[in-house]
């Protein structure tokens, strides 16, 4: 099992670094557009946020795993932990938000001690769609989560479920050895509840990115393909397929680095560029919070310590009229989400 990069004492482990590779070298000697250059392209520039859709909430770094492609760089030895009283302030706004969806999310959510007590008082709110990320494996990694199938389907919780491939060798490569036959296992447990099935109102969706430097194939044939071989393989059923870019951030990025792919990636991401996708991209309705309260365009950016630009920093400020119509921190890592048919924490967004 790989280590965090805070474990490492890496240096990618500071988010100043990863932006100073982000905006130096191919970018500063001009072989190619950063961001905000190619958008105003196309006069998208400045990106600006629009009316809030979707609450995501990171409830802490701490995982059970350490895949060695993870833009939180998330693992066991992550302590940052969302607290009880942080929570509670985000239940007053998701209370008085006009946001349809809420969005938990970590490292493994379900390791943060008050994640039952949250999912619990979060639920009696009544969004149209409560999601928890889930990595499947935190089902099978101790007793105390043996009943995490049943708690969701109380609770009507949507479960999207990280899954990167459907055969045992490409999945163990980029998760470790022994997930996908926990991560089998732990969808076959959510079907047997209910979870995934034809008709079935337990949502359950799976994520996929790519397990190398290169760009996820059309989203569509890869749900067909996905679901044929877990069906036949496995009797596995599930709703949807959502395929997201690795952005180059954080493990990621090392791992492009190391590999000596970060040029030859970057050159892929903006050939395919797409602008279509920019009017979609999920900083424009979503706002990130993390584990200790402040707030963010989106997850990535969270993870660049890129705070909102506005007088709104922190959970216990918010103010949703202040929020509305801020401008998008925006760095090299967006052209992720704008390549092909777009990434997002839903999948492809054109």
């Amino acid at each position: 099992m790989i280590k965090s990069l805070h474990k490492r004492n890496s240096e990618l482990a500071n988010s100043k670094r990863q932006l100073e590779i982000l905006s130096n070298g191919i970018f500063q000697n001009g072989d190619l557009p950063k961001f905000k250059d190619k958008i105003a392209e196309t006069g998208q520039f400045p990106l600006k946020a629009k009316k809030l859709e979707i609450l995501q909430i990171n409830v802490g770094y701490m995982c059970n795993q350490v895949c060695e492609h993870c833009h939180v760089d998330a693992g066991p030895d992550r302590k940052e932990i969302m607290t009880r009283q942080t929570m509670q302030q985000c239940l007053e706004v998701i209370k008085n938000t006009g946001a349809h969806t809420l969005d938990l999310t970590g490292g493994a959510p379900e390791m943060n001690p008050d994640f039952r007590w949250f999912v619990e008082e979060a639920s009696k709110v009544g969004v149209k769609d409560f999601i928890v990320r889930s990595n499947l494996t935190i089902i099978r990694a101790n007793k105390k989560y043996y009943d995490l199938p049943e708690f969701f389907k109380k609770h009507n919780v949507h479960v999207i479920s990280s899954m990167p491939h459907w055969t045992r060798g490409k999945t163990d490569k980029q998760r470790g050895t022994g997930v996908f036959d926990k991560s089998i296992k732990a969808l076959q447990e959510l079907n047997a509840v209910g979870y995934g099935m034809p008709d079935s109102s337990l949502r359950l969706d799976l994520v996929y990115n790519p397990s190398g430097a290169f760009l996820p194939g059309n989203q569509a044939s890869m749900e067909k393909d996905f679901k044929k071989a877990l069906l036949d393989d496995f009797e596995i059923n599930f709703h949807n397929l959502f395929t997201i870019t690795n952005l180059p951030i954080s493990r990621f990025l090392d791992y492009l680095i190391a590999s000596e792919n970060y040029e030859d990636y970057m050159y892929a991401l903006i050939e395919a560029y797409n602008p279509q996708t920019v009017k979609s991209v999920m900083c424009t309705n979503t706002l990130s919070i993390s584990w200790d309260g402040y707030l963010y365009d989106c997850d990535f950016n969270q993870m660049l310590n890129l705070p909102v630009n506005s007088k709104v920093k922190h959970i216990s400020d918010y103010n949703e009229e202040l929020l509305e119509g801020r401008t998008i921190m925006i760095s090299q890592h967006c052209y992720g989400c704008t390549a092909g048919a777009g990434s997002s924490c839903q999948g492809s967004v054109t």
